[in-house]
């Protein structure tokens, strides 16, 4: 759609006094930010007759009947320094567009999914021009960057949490906030069908079976898919019939086959484009980057290594920020390390495809170590279990009709 289709479009919906009309401006900036927000919008349309929703987004949130004015991908960006300052005029010129467009045909609520980086500066911005600003998403300041919670303070008029422990935190600060549970937690089952799953991915029972999951960012694939498909080449040397399957992000589909092709491991290794909840139903250990993906693997049960890797200079920034030992959800969740991580220079073939052999080998001769933690994340499981639609829903409704 085009510029000014949009603002005929926006200019007849300012016209329209209509209670029943609910006009969402949401910016996601990546893959777990379009599937959160895709769900937001499910529960807003069933409680909203009319409802308009526009702004930055992916295919989950367009297949919801929200407007897509730019690609959540356009924000997709890991890091500091020289990782994001070729990107840094776009990104902010798509901003102040943004800004732009909101303040000249205002909606009802701005709601920013996660993406604090950009969304932190823009949702000040909005309301300090009398927007409402919802964050769905509260950053992780409990783990790394603590300054982010008093700009948050200043830039929202309520949080959207995903973690039992954050309201309280952020109260502590002066940020209201709800916990609403994670929306994972009630799309994915306490006891997952493996066998179903199995099936599905034409997979037999007895398969040794490793999913391998480099990120959803272009530069998370550019870091580790090359470590992570060397690990995987080492493991076929030790284990022939194993079976390794990638569910790809559609957008870098091309760049994992580039990277399989380069380890040399291509035809022997199952890419998907998406598919990611069948592959983790299905295998028995995950190889995940930190983020989103590292609860999903936990929500099914999984046993996973967790690994991350940026710049030397991002990385230099990163390491004098974080707070806390941990970096993968499962972890900080139970504030232990329940699954390895590892990190920056430690993200070796060689390191990896031991962390994954370990879990390999538990599967036959320690399979009490994979019932352990299969119990440390069933209760986790559980403790992210809520309405969560109705909860979100709910807040947003008192933050309108303040």
């Amino acid at each position: 759609m085009s510029d000014l289709s949009i603002e005929i479009s926006e200019s007849l919906q300012a016209g329209d006094n209509s209670t029943k009309l609910l006009k969402v401006a949401m910016v996601a900036g990546e893959a777990s930010g379009d599937m959160l927000a895709s769900l937001l919008l499910k529960s807003l349309s069933q409680k909203w007759n009319s409802l308009d929703a526009f702004g930055i987004g992916g295919p989950n949130m367009e297949s919801k009947g929200f407007r897509t004015w730019w690609p959540s991908e356009k924000l997709a960006v890991q890091g500091f320094g020289l990782d994001v300052l070729w990107r840094y005029r776009e990104i902010v010129g798509i901003r102040n567009k943004l800004y732009r467009r909101l303040i000249k045909n205002p909606p009802n609520i701005f709601i920013g999914i996660d993406a604090p980086d950009f969304n932190l500066n823009l949702e000040t911005a909005l309301k300090s021009q009398g927007i409402k600003v919802i964050h769905f998403v509260s950053p992780s300041f409990w783990a790394w960057r603590e300054n982010r919670v008093k700009k948050l303070k200043n830039s929202v008029d309520h949080v959207l949490c995903l973690f039992p422990f954050e309201p309280n935190l952020l109260a502590e600060h002066g940020v209201p906030a709800t916990f609403i549970g994670h929306p994972l937690a009630n799309i994915i089952p306490q006891v997952a069908d493996r066998q179903k799953a199995r099936r599905f991915l034409k997979f037999n029972e007895s398969d040794d079976v490793v999913a391998i999951l480099p990120g959803s960012r272009r530069s998370e694939i550019l870091y580790l898919a090359s470590p992570f498909f060397l690990a995987a080449r080492l493991l076929l040397n030790h284990r022939p019939n194993l079976k390794l399957i990638v569910p790809a992000i559609p957008a870098w589909r091309v760049l994992i086959e580039e990277a399989a092709k380069k380890a040399g491991i291509f035809n022997n290794i199952q890419i998907l484009t998406g598919n990611s909840h069948n592959v983790l139903e299905a295998c028995d250990v995950a190889l995940v980057a930190s983020g989103t993906a590292t609860l999903e693997a936990a929500l099914f049960k999984r046993p996973m290594v967790i690994a991350y890797k940026m710049s030397w200079l991002s990385w230099q920034i990163m390491k004098r920020k974080k707070i806390q030992p941990w970096i993968g959800l499962p972890n900080i969740l139970s504030q232990s390390f329940v699954v390895p991580e590892l990190l920056q220079d430690a993200v070796t073939p060689e390191n990896l495809e031991k962390e994954i052999s370990n879990w390999l080998d538990a599967k036959s001769k320690s399979p009490e170590k994979i019932h352990k933690l299969e119990g440390y994340f069933s209760l986790m499981h559980s403790s992210l279990q809520c309405n969560t639609a109705e909860l979100a829903v709910n807040a947003i409704k008192k933050i309108i009709e303040a």
